[in-house]
């Protein structure tokens, strides 16, 4: 078993588990849906689709394991400064992470590349809500203890309930959980106006807001940092010296467990909704990340089983840039120049060829960077 002073390869691994599914076997996955017209396959298909609204499938999983990780990451990278006190270096190097997750956002998202002033969009992203979750565990974990850490986690769950089941602003809110008459749909209408993803201006200058879209960012910022908040917790569990290998293994396990429980039964009164993300589905969706990290961690760093790995540490060591990657940039261009004659035999297979040839052309990319040693760090 690794020495925790080591990199722990689990988080890695996860890491880049989760950026696989997202980047390299989503688009695929689709794809053949399209050609494969058979009960079974749409049976398989609900784990690569996202609830409607109310409730929890196994791909309403990959954001919040994304934000999830980035939490994990906070003890380790932050330690050396709450411990030796230099917090200026410590918060220099926050602002610019949370800076350019959010640039990175509106370039994946909000259509910044678009150079059009009324494209543009302000909070739209996971990259963006990760950032939001990153300011505010970062902050806490330099300034406060553990106890502190949970007992604030704990306050953001209830306040944001609160607020989604006790105020009322017109039509929207007092307990309503419905896309179009939550509190947080009004919050995000009226403080990102214009700048919300759909939103457009009309002939005579007032604003528009698309129908299909309900996600909603600025109250939901609250939970974003619960879930990142959690996900440091168990930062703090895998970083401790004093902790026997196998016991974080049971901790994080219990953890995970305790949480997802206590989450459905909340479900019952507060709904699980992850385009809100609401309390009950932080606390069911951060259960379902701490099992998964006890048993990568007790599979790869406590049972050493990380011979066959290295494919997953390709994803996971630059996973900003599988992200964008797979967000910004248009392959099937190459994809279609390459296999077009193949069409006329492949038929309704064709966009799944497509849709592999581009993930290939991904994974050779972050795979000449892992073997150049080039990472982005930010």
């Amino acid at each position: 078993m690794n020495n925790t002073s080591k990199r722990l390869e689990s988080l890695d691994a996860l890491r880049g588990f989760d950026l696989f599914l997202l980047v390299g076997l989503e688009a695929v996955m689709h794809a053949l849906d399209g050609a494969i017209d058979t009960p079974w396959f749409d049976r398989l298909m609900w784990c690569f689709t996202h609830v409607d609204w109310e409730g929890f499938s196994s791909w309403d999983l990959v954001m919040p394991l994304f934000m999830f990780m980035s939490g994990i990451t906070i003890p380790f990278a932050l330690a050396r400064y709450k411990h030796e006190g230099n917090r200026g270096v410590a918060y220099r190097r926050i602002i610019k992470r949370v800076v350019l997750l959010w640039l990175f956002g509106m370039i994946c998202q909000g259509n910044l590349l678009g150079l059009n002033p009324d494209r543009i969009y302000l909070y739209s992203n996971t990259l963006q809500a990760i950032a939001m979750g990153y300011l505010i565990s970062s902050i806490l974990y330099l300034n406060t203890s553990v106890r502190t850490q949970v007992i604030v986690a704990i306050m953001l769950l209830f306040t944001f309930w609160g607020c989604m089941e006790w105020i009322q602003v017109g039509s929207y809110g007092g307990g309503c959980y419905t896309p179009e008459g939550n509190l947080a749909e009004w919050i995000d209408c009226t403080v990102l106006g214009r700048f919300r993803d759909g939103a457009s201006m009309s002939e005579i200058g007032e604003v528009v807001f698309a129908s299909w879209y309900s996600y909603t960012w600025v109250l939901s910022s609250m939970t974003f940092g619960v879930t990142t908040l959690t996900g440091m917790f168990a930062g703090h569990i895998l970083k401790s010296n004093s902790t026997d290998p196998l016991r974080k293994f049971y901790y994080l396990l219990v953890i995970g467990i305790a949480l997802i429980v206590i989450g459905w039964l909340w479900g019952l009164q507060m709904p699980i909704i992850k385009k809100l993300w609401t309390s009950s589905m932080v606390l069911v969706s951060s259960g379902y990340c701490f099992v998964l990290m006890a048993l990568f961690y007790w599979l790869i760093d406590y049972k050493g089983c990380n011979k066959h790995i290295g494919w997953l540490k390709v994803y996971g060591m630059n996973s900003i840039v599988a992200y964008m990657l797979a967000t910004c940039v248009n392959f099937s261009s190459v994809s279609r120049s390459l296999f077009y004659g193949l069409q006329q035999y492949v038929g309704d297979f064709y966009p799944a060829l497509i849709a592999i040839s581009n993930a290939i052309i991904i994974y050779l990319i972050l795979w000449i960077m892992y073997r150049q040693k080039v990472f982005l760090k930010i």
